[in-house]
Formats: structure tokens, sequence, C-alpha cells
């Protein structure tokens, strides 16, 4: 199981003593009620799946009381990188390898959970980095690793060992160098280098107060490590990350779901509840940020950008190239097509084309206003319907809504056909829901389906114009939006149940008392069965009259309906479909369904994402995806 290397004492780079002396002053930690469980990051209902026979994890062991235990005996092993964790049994099976392991896959688990060792799967590092085990294998300057094992181009004394990680030819830092994992070069010139792997401080900054902030930073101000968020000890808490899908409750990372100040955790000190973390703030942009010529080369979600002159991993659909007028350096985050929502880049993360950067508009810059839209607005081959309805088998969904006919709404279906989530289709291979709809940004899509061409939440076998086809590919929104994209296997056929729904124009306001409706195969909460798609008609409110009842929370990126004295709107199940608006002669997709507090809350505003926010970025996924 695992890496076998003869066990030598290695001889170091500069420093024999460093290394011991570093790992013993990891093991003393911190003081408090700390969980082993703090060791590893947690992917829910995944299974990991090594794909050669030959080679098969540990056994199953049915004596663990919980997860914490089954961390407990998989952290001090040397050759276990993770483990999985049957919820149903509380069995506990070891395993020698990680999801960036050569072979390896995720897959969907109705029955465990995945914990992986941080060191093995985080992209930045802590400290210095001695314990990273990712596999990052170029140097800062773009030199290829050599093998640890290889005493060429550059002889070494150093022996991989499973204690100091010397796997391949991946970044290692086994002598505690200051500027972190570095590696002998393939340069015959250039014996070792850095390899620029930045600290987890680094890696993702906070703009704002940080509620969408994302890195993996889990220590405190003062140095105190955090609590996991799905663990009530030492400190009991209300942010349970089941409750708050949209939060990213990760782990124990320095996060802010209450709209704090800035990212914040409970720690692991039982004399101290919770306490900031120290995070960076964003560099700023003025105007869009074309005139941005910074150094800064992480998204939002911290992941490192792509070189603009490279093909890999995203092909790039512009003709940019490094030209002196648009700098196109480097990987450094741009603005080179006047985006909206200031400076991009294309990412290294091969299921994310591009996404927006670590930036902020600077303080004395106004943000760009939500305006009216020009008097006419031309729309092509969207928003156009049949009115249609089978009366022999209508029956009441969503709350308080009645049977309808909405062609661009689609059903999301998981693995056993059943319908979680609904979505509009926006082009011919392109479906738009919310991010609530799923666990993870990265979740397996095996086995998930798009059904079109139907009114009915369980449509007959052969019914005429029913099509599935299943989902190929996610990409999430940015941060804030609450949105995701959906990609197609395949171009679904249009017809005159199957229609595409109109994009509205950029920044574009819907009137106040526009009638707008919403449709979905959710849950009517006694208003009628589970059968047929409802459609239900809302009035349009101002954000100020909005926010009198919320409080002030509701954005510049969210709309509003008005809350009727009975009860009417959408609940469970409705959620990622369309808030439609009669707009030129056409239905224009206003509105994204997200969940509320409460599910068509009498005299109560419903709140939705505003699409014509994301607009540029709809357009420009479907462009590079």
């Amino acid at each position: 199981m695992g890496l076998w290397w003869v066990t030598v004492q290695p001889p170091a780079r500069r420093m024999e003593w460093l290394p011991l002396l570093l790992l013993l002053t990891q093991c003393l930690g911190v003081p408090g009620q700390r969980s082993p469980l703090n060791d590893f990051q947690v992917l829910r209902g995944t299974e990991l799946q090594h794909l050669l026979h030959a080679v098969v994890p540990g056994p199953w062991q049915e004596d663990v009381a919980d997860a914490e235990e089954c961390a407990g005996r998989c952290g001090p092993l040397l050759d276990c990188q993770a483990f999985h964790y049957n919820v149903s049994s509380h069995g506990c099976q070891l395993l020698p390898w990680t999801q960036h392991s050569p072979h390896t896959r995720l897959r969907h688990s109705g029955r465990c959970d995945l914990f992986q060792k941080k060191d093995y799967i985080r992209t930045c590092i802590m400290d210095n980095g001695v314990g990273y085990r990712g596999t990052v294998a170029t140097t800062v300057s773009g030199l290829p690793c050599q093998a640890w094992s290889h005493k060429f181009p550059n002889d070494h004394r150093y022996t991989p060992t499973l204690r100091n990680g010397l796997e391949e030819n991946f970044c290692r830092n086994p002598d505690g160098d200051p500027r972190g994992p570095w590696c002998y070069t393939t340069d015959p010139a250039v014996r070792f280098q850095s390899c620029g792997i930045k600290s987890c401080r680094e890696a993702a900054c906070v703009w704002c107060n940080g509620e969408d902030y994302r890195g993996a930073v889990d220590r405190t101000e003062s140095g105190r490590e955090c609590q996991r968020w799905d663990l009530q000890h030492p400190h009991q808490h209300p942010f349970e990350p089941g409750k708050f899908l949209d939060q990213g409750l990760d782990d124990n990372y320095c996060r802010n779901p209450d709209g704090s100040e800035r990212p914040w955790c409970y720690t692991t000190d039982p004399q101290l509840e919770r306490e900031f973390c120290d995070l960076p703030r964003c560099d700023c942009y003025h105007g869009t940020g074309e005139q941005y010529r910074g150094t800064v080369s992480k998204t939002r979600k911290g992941v490192q950008c792509q070189r603009w002159s490279a093909e890999t991993p995203h092909k790039p659909q512009f003709t940019f190239t490094p030209e002196p007028h648009a700098q196109l350096e480097e990987n450094f985050c741009r603005n080179p097509d006047g985006d909206s929502h200031g400076p991009w880049c294309y990412t290294m993360d091969p299921g994310t084309p591009f996404d927006y950067c670590a930036l902020r508009r600077c303080a004395d810059d106004q943000p760009p206003s939500i305006l009216d839209p020009p008097d006419q607005v031309q729309f092509e081959k969207c928003g156009k319907r049949v009115d249609r309805l089978d009366q022999r088998r209508s029956k009441l969904r969503v709350v308080g809504g009645h049977p309808g006919n909405s062609p661009w709404t689609v059903s999301l279906r998981n693995r056993q056909g059943q319908h979680f989530c609904g979505g509009s289709l926006v082009k011919e291979q392109w479906i738009l829901t919310a991010r609530q709809c799923f666990s993870s940004c990265h979740m397996p899509l095996m086995g998930y389906e798009v059904w079109l061409g139907t009114l009915f939440q369980n449509p007959q076998h052969g019914e005429p114009g029913l099509q599935r086809v299943p989902v190929a590919k996610m990409v999430c929104g940015p941060s804030g939006s609450q949105l995701v994209l959906l990609k197609l296997e395949r171009s679904v056929t249009l017809n005159q149940r199957v229609a595409l729904i109109c994009l509205p124009p950029e920044w574009y306001v819907v009137p106040p008392g526009t009638k707008c409706e919403i449709a979905g195969w959710g849950e009517t909460k006694g208003t009628g069965n589970d059968t047929v798609l409802n459609v239900a008609l809302l009035n349009v409110i101002s954000n100020q009259e909005c926010n009198i009842k919320h409080r002030g929370r509701v954005r510049e990126s969210e709309m509003c309906t008005d809350g009727l004295l009975a009860p009417v709107g959408a609940c469970e199940g409705d959620y990622g479909g369309p808030l439609a608006c009669f707009t030129h002669n056409c239905w224009v997709l206003e509105g994204i369904i997200i969940p509320n507090r409460v599910c068509a809350r009498s005299r109560w505003p419903a709140v939705f994402t505003r699409v014509s926010v994301f607009v540029d970025w709809i357009h420009k996924v479907m462009r590079l995806a």
C-alpha cells in the first residue's frame, strides 16, 4: 500500500537536522480541543475509486464510533492519505491515495463521505510548506522539476521516503526553506529553484467584508486553530454546513456566514469562542479595470490564472495575443474585452474556463448603476411559446400556482431520475440554474440529466416530446451570483414544447409593477399534488421597497416580487427555475429562483438573483467553455 522506499537518513541540501525539528514543532500544535478531522477536507456523498484493479484500498473497519475516530487512525499513518467513512454503518476504510493520485477518480456515493488530508490536496501552503504534499512539479520560472529518485542532471543526496514525501518530481521542502517548496530542475544550468507556491494566506484575498472568501486559511489572527463548522465542540453554534449551503462552510476554514466585519471562525480554544482571521485585502481597480496593470494572478476563489499565451487547460476563444496595448503578460488579471465585472483570466481549473479576479473596485469609484434599458430591445429566436395544457392531467404545483406552460423551464434529475431543481434553457446546450441545487462546484455529474418538453414531473414512458439529455459540465458563477451554468452533452431540439428564453440586456432593471411568472415542479404546501408544472404570477417591486421588509439585506444583484395576501411563490424543488417577464413581445429571464427563509410567506417579498447583472458572464462562459 502506498509508496515503498528504503528509509535512509537523508543528508540535506544545506542543514540535515531541520526537517526533524520542524516535524516535532508541528506535532506540538496549539492548546485546545483539537479534532483530528482538522487535518482533512471532506467531500460529502463521494467515493474515491482506483482504476487499476491490482491496487486495492485497505479493508473496511467496522468498529469506529464516528469520522473523528477514523481520522485519528489515518492521521499518524504515513501511508494513509485519505479515508472513506460510511455514514450508515459507521465503517472506515483507509486509503493510500487521493483524488490527485494517478489512476483515480471521484464518483457519487449514497453511503460514503471522503476525507482527504489537507497537505495532499491543498493548492497553497501553510507556514513554509514543509508539510506540502501536492502535485506541482514546475518551478516559479516554469522549469520542469527533476524526479527526486534521479541524480541527473543535478546530483543530490536526498533519498525518497514515506516520511519526507519526496514523490515523483513534485515540489517539496525537506530542509525548511523559508521560501517554501522547491525542487531540483531538469536544466543543468539551474540546480534548484523555488516553485513559487503561495501561502494560503496570500492565495485568496478578501474584498468587501469577505462574505465570498473561499480560501484555505484555518488559523485566527492570534494563531489559534479554527474549529470545524461541522462539529459542535468545543463551541456549539448554529452555522451547520447543511443549512447554509451557499456560505462555503468547508471543514475549518475562515468564513463570514453572518455578515461580520471580516472572515472569522470558532476556535479550538475552549476559552475563546470566535476570533477574526488575519487575511490580506484585495488589490483594487478603477472603472471596469481595462487599465489595470497589476500582478494579481488569482481568481476570487483562489484558483491560479492560466498564462495568456498558453493553450492549456483552456484554448482561448478570443484572438488575444500579448500585445503592448493590452499588456496580456504572464498570467496577470486583465480586462481586454471591457467586461463590466472587471479584470478576469482563464483559469488553471479544467472545469472553469474563466473567472473574475481577486480584485475589487477602488473605494473612490462608484460602482456601475443598474440602468433602465433602451426603449427598444431586439430579441431573436427566443422567448416565444404556444400555450398548451393537457386538462385531463392538470394538477397544481408551486405554492398557490396553476398549471401552465413554460417551454424553457427544465427539470434537473439526479442519478435515480428524481426531480430536485428547476432550470432555464438559455441556449441549445446550456441551462442556467441556482448554486444551491448542488453540494459542490466540482461534484461528479455522471448520471445527472436534464428533462425537457414535458409538463409532468413524472412523465409516462414514451411521452411525445420528452427529451432527456445528460449533463456534461458545471460552471459556477461569479462570487455572490448564486448562479450555475450547466453544459449538456448535446444540443436539444427546439420545438413547440422546448424553447429558449431570452436573456435581458446587461444591467437591465425591471420596472416596478411589471407582472412576471415563476414556474416549477416544487413543493405545493398542500395547494395541489405532485404531477404537473405550475406557474404563478408575481408583481415586481423596487429594491428600495423590498429592503423595508428585508432590512437592507437585498443587494443590487438581486430583485424582488411583492408579497401577496395569499401565499403564492416558490418552494423546495423550484430553486433554479425562472422568473420570466414579458418584454418587447418576448419572455425574458429576469430572475432565478433562490431559497428564501420561508416558502411563499404571505405579505413577504420574495428575493431572486437578478440575471441582467451577470449577462456578460453568461455569454462569456457559453463562448469559452
